[in-house]
């Protein structure tokens, strides 16, 4: 566990943007942010700061230690935002958990962190199809996709929500649906953020559902 931040340091992000997580600071504030995992540099001009999902439920706690988390270089950051470290995107079927604000931020912010590491990783610089983290984390890449366009995870029971689940073919993930509106809906966010889908039709029990790829160019 890291030191908790200093007076300086928690007013820094008391103060950052309530959506965005963009902070404002002294420099070594900033760097000492970054060394304890609350906070990434944007590696273009201007080098903005910007919290991670470590660092904004460090502001909506009461003053104390924050979670630890070992020093990392941007794109591991980033990483960690969109889902290596305290983060996990809600893929369906899980017990139930808070919602609200803090959530809604933390969602947001570990997508935009998904968005940069696709800046940071892809060859051109792009940030309209997956990079390699997502291509190694199908089952999460996806379901951040679908969670941070502001769509229902199913809950324990698997109703009333999307599920994403891994497939046996390579680089493919299912994600299943109450409805074919959550369906459609699905597959359009999904392809809005560079993924190759298709529905098809379990042959058992006939139920509909998306196959979900990433694309490549």
């Amino acid at each position: 566990m890291t030191r908790p931040p200093t007076a300086a340091q928690r007013r820094v992000i008391d103060a950052a943007d309530p959506v965005t997580g963009r902070l404002r600071g002294t420099q070594a504030q900033l760097a000492a942010l970054v060394r304890h995992g609350l906070a990434f540099r944007h590696p273009r001009p201007p080098h903005d700061h910007f919290l991670t999902p470590a660092g904004h439920r460090v502001r909506e706690a009461a003053p104390g230690p924050p979670p630890g988390a070992p020093a990392a270089d941007a794109p591991a950051t980033a990483a960690a935002a969109a889902g290596d470290g305290v983060f996990a995107a809600r893929v369906g079927g899980e017990e139930a958990a808070a919602d609200g604000p803090a959530r809604l931020r933390e969602v947001h912010s570990a997508w935009q962190g998904l968005l940069e590491l696709r800046r940071m990783t892809n060859p051109d610089g792009g940030t309209d199809r997956p990079c390699g983290w997502e291509r190694a984390h199908l089952v999460r890449a996806a379901a951040l996709a679908v969670e941070a366009a502001g769509h229902r995870p199913a809950g324990p029971g698997g109703r009333d929500g999307y599920r994403v689940r891994a497939t046996p073919q390579p680089e493919a993930v299912a994600v299943h649906g109450p409805d074919d509106a959550t369906l459609r809906a699905c597959a359009a966010t999904l392809e809005k953020a560079g993924w190759q889908v298709g529905e098809h039709t379990e042959p058992r029990t006939r139920a509909r559902y998306l196959l979900a790829s990433p694309r490549r160019t």
